[in-house]
């Protein structure tokens, strides 16, 4: 149940939603064509939705708490992930995150649960809330 303090804002510009599509393949014009884009409601590009989600490792990367004696932690997946709000690019972008729960396993392994919503800079709604698993090995 424990918040942590709010990460640093992240501009998320079209070079990156750019560099994005051609890692993914995904070059729908809402991302791509500005010029098209322009024409829909959101007005301009937008983030891909699993963009926004992938920058969670960044945006969580300073204010994650983890134990002293990690050996690695590992990206366990997902109990929940709902994308609210589309992000335009150049808007900015942080991450809140609750420690919702921290569970012991077998093996010294501790599955941590990260309740995370990623905000957007003036904006009502966040871009995305997410139940983020987290697995960490300690030694």
């Amino acid at each position: 149940g424990t918040t942590l303090e709010p990460g640093e804002w992240f501009e998320m510009t079209q070079e990156r939603v750019n560099q994005f599509a051609d890692t993914t393949l995904d070059h729908q014009f809402i991302h791509i064509d500005a010029e098209k884009a322009a024409q829909t409601p959101f007005g301009g590009t937008i983030a891909h939705g699993f963009l926004s989600l992938s920058m969670l490792v960044h945006l969580t990367a300073e204010q994650t708490l983890v134990p002293d004696n990690i050996v690695m932690g590992i990206n366990y997946g997902f109990d929940k992930v709902r994308f609210l709000t589309p992000v335009r690019t150049g808007k900015r972008v942080r991450a809140l995150v609750t420690i919702k729960s921290v569970e012991e396993k077998e093996g010294n392994r501790l599955l941590v649960n990260l309740g995370c919503t990623v905000e957007i800079e003036g904006e009502e709604k966040p871009a995305l809330v997410a139940d983020w698993l987290n697995m960490y090995i300690l030694g």
